[in-house]
């Protein structure tokens, strides 16, 4: 591995714009707004404020799950927060979130709104909330929350780590590549592990601990991710090849990944959903037709 000494850390780590790499327009050293804008609300009562990235993604498979089984009261307004265009730094998405991070979810059911953020946090509120897709029974439930925040703990990793070295980063710098390239490897080898043993991460019942893995970690085998498939060979790992495909066939899983996307094929995009039937009528490629 060849090593590089044109770098020389300085005393004191002064911000400038070139810091950010193609990220420079959002990143910043600071938290709080920088423009102030009131959040859109609609007429249910859960308010979902994100993007169609893996976090957000979670979130929305889970409302669809919900929704799947009959719970009425998790219909939800899907309000699009461009994070390239640095929506997240709008006043009303800071109220809810100081963190500046999608999802955001506002529960306005009860006598006073609720603000959740947080995509982990999100999914325990919502499974609690509806008593569904968390064990109650004691082992159960600690299985399937060690699962979710190995997540949480872990996919930085994958994204910030592998992701941003591997496919974002102005100059390629090979021991970062390597670094997280490895970290990457073994997490899928520790997922590889547990799916040979477990139909699902939780155990046999598919919970909130797979909604929150599988967009990241589904994504990066099923060839979504960084195009970082073949280079990480993730084929390698046929627990979690099988146990990505099995969630990607669920219809509500379809739904959820077309939420609040602006990628892809046009007809898989749904930036804002308000309605079940946006489903049919209101994707990119259905308004593009309307001109």
């Amino acid at each position: 591995m060849s090593a590089s000494n044109d770098y020389t850390p300085p005393k004191v780590w002064t911000w400038t714009k070139e810091s950010g790499g193609r990220f420079a327009n959002i990143n910043r050293p600071i938290a709080g707004p920088t423009h102030e804008k009131d959040l859109p609300i609609g007429r249910h009562p859960l308010q979902l404020y994100s993007q169609g990235t893996p976090n957000g993604v979670k979130v929305t498979i889970m409302l669809e799950e919900l929704l799947a089984l009959g719970h009425r009261g998790a219909e939800y307004d899907a309000w699009l927060i461009n994070i390239n265009d640095g929506d997240q730094f709008g006043s009303g998405f800071v109220a809810v979130n100081p963190n500046s991070k999608i999802p955001a979810l506002v529960d306005r059911s009860g006598p006073k709104p609720i603000r959740v953020f947080e995509s982990g946090s999100i999914l325990v509120y919502l499974a609690e909330k509806f008593g569904a897709f968390l064990p109650t029974e004691t082992a159960a439930r600690a299985g399937c929350l060690s699962w979710l925040f190995w997540q949480m703990g872990s996919a930085p990793y994958l994204g910030g780590g592998f992701g941003h070295f591997y496919a974002y980063a102005p100059t390629k710098i090979e021991y970062a590549i390597d670094r997280f390239a490895m970290e990457t490897k073994r997490q899928l080898d520790v997922l590889d592990r547990r799916l040979a043993e477990s139909e699902y991460l939780g155990g046999s019942e598919y919970t909130i601990a797979d909604m929150a893995v599988w967009p990241w970690y589904g994504g990066l085998v099923k060839g979504r991710l960084y195009d970082g498939a073949e280079f990480l060979q993730v084929q390698e790992y046929k627990n979690v090849v099988r146990w990505a495909n099995q969630i990607d066939e669920r219809p509500t899983v379809k739904r959820g990944r077309m939420v609040n996307r602006t990628s892809g094929e046009p007809s898989t995009q749904l930036r804002e959903r308000h309605d079940a039937s946006d489903f049919e009528t209101k994707t990119q490629d259905k308004l593009a037709a309307k001109g």
